[in-house]
């Protein structure tokens, strides 16, 4: 028989189901994701470090787990919320079922829930820290989490950053650039696409400082994705004032609300975020709509930038800041994932735009 499990919410709602996974309690902010496919990818994304995700697509396991869906080197979210699993998967890379994959990454989940009254709880009141227990009744559970720290208060960056320097080379025969792509939460198709367009790609943690980076004689900066509150990481806003004009630079995610940091501007928590693979995007310069994979719980005030940045791209649904760039420097970044994995590939054009800002950065410097 399976074992009984709750989800308790902050605000003392209770969700009733089964455990599957570990079999131990999970704390962390509860979000959604509107991706209907890449569970494998969500699980293993770095930025949803500190969560606990509920996908809103009901069936999640029926494709099963395998060793190329993979983002980073573990399991990153806390828990995981689904309507119905799979125990029975049918796909031809299928090495083992989800059941068993967050088992062995010791990842604690629930299933038999209601997942689309959890979603719009989160629309209507924000996202919310919870906890997921076989053991606990829930007014034990309500008071852990009350004790437990909230997820604004945590710098998780440091929790998933690369801990050495790496390299992945790229096997094209013509190789263009050398790329540091500073570690704040990255993820691996970034590398994949950089190292299928030429580029060999070094990865840094997030404490290297901006001496160590330019000292590997980059052609180009690359900040990466990550989880957590930009307000927390001044450690690193300070070192990339030092490099931010030495070096063109692509900021992607977590690395657009740094880039606008550095430059004096500010950010702020959304109500529920934007998490999935279908959020419309509008391209300021051209009026083209592309649709983009997503991941971030925060946002640039448009309204607080300056020093030479201004906005390039636009969320239809929320009108909220997509994209600068800065009006003289080699810099420009995005909110959404240009490396999507999973969510369409309408924007991996931006690694070559990235490409080409550093040939006319060479040009320009010879």
């Amino acid at each position: 028989m399976d074992k009984k499990a709750i989800l308790v919410l902050a605000d003392g709602s209770v969700y009733q189901g089964y455990a599957f996974g570990d079999l131990g309690d999970a704390i962390g902010e509860v979000v959604f994701c509107t991706s209907m496919v890449g569970y494998q990818e969500m699980l293993t994304d770095p930025s949803y470090a500190g969560q606990i995700l509920v996908p809103t697509y009901p069936l999640i396991g029926n494709y099963g787990t395998n060793k190329e869906d993979i983002e980073s080197a573990r399991i990153q979210v806390r828990g995981f919320v689904v309507r119905e699993q799979c125990l029975s998967p049918s796909h031809y890379l299928n090495k083992q079922t989800i059941h068993k994959y967050l088992e062995k990454n010791k990842t604690p989940g629930i299933y038999g829930l209601d997942t689309r009254a959890i979603t719009r709880r989160l629309r209507v009141h924000g996202v919310m820290m919870g906890i997921i227990t076989t053991s606990k009744t829930p007014q034990q559970a309500l008071k852990t989490l009350k004790q437990s720290p909230d997820y604004g208060t945590i710098d998780f960056v440091k929790q998933v950053t690369t801990k050495k320097l790496y390299r992945w080379s790229s096997t094209a025969s013509k190789k263009k650039y050398h790329v540091v792509a500073v570690d704040f939460g990255l993820k691996y198709n970034i590398i994949r696409i950089l190292n299928r367009l030429g580029c060999d790609a070094t990865v840094v943690p997030c404490t290297t400082s901006a001496k160590e980076i330019l000292a590997l004689k980059p052609d180009g900066i690359l900040l990466s994705p990550g989880p957590g509150d930009p307000d927390l990481l001044d450690y690193i806003v300070e070192n990339i004032k030092q490099f931010i004009d030495k070096k063109p630079v692509m900021g992607i995610c977590l690395g657009n609300q740094l880039i606008a940091r550095a430059f004096g501007g500010r950010n702020y928590k959304l109500k529920f975020g934007h998490r999935g693979g279908n959020h419309p995007v509008r391209e300021l310069e051209t009026g083209r709509v592309y649709i983009t994979a997503q991941n971030h719980g925060y946002a640039v005030d448009a309204k607080s930038l300056k020093n030479g940045l201004e906005v390039t791209h636009i969320n239809l649904n929320d009108g909220t800041v997509e994209g600068l760039r800065h009006k003289e420097l080699p810099i420009f970044s995005i909110q959404y994932h240009s490396e999507d994995s999973p969510g369409p590939w309408d924007s991996r054009y931006l690694f070559d735009r990235f490409l080409e800002m550093i040939k006319k950065s060479k040009v320009k410097k010879s």
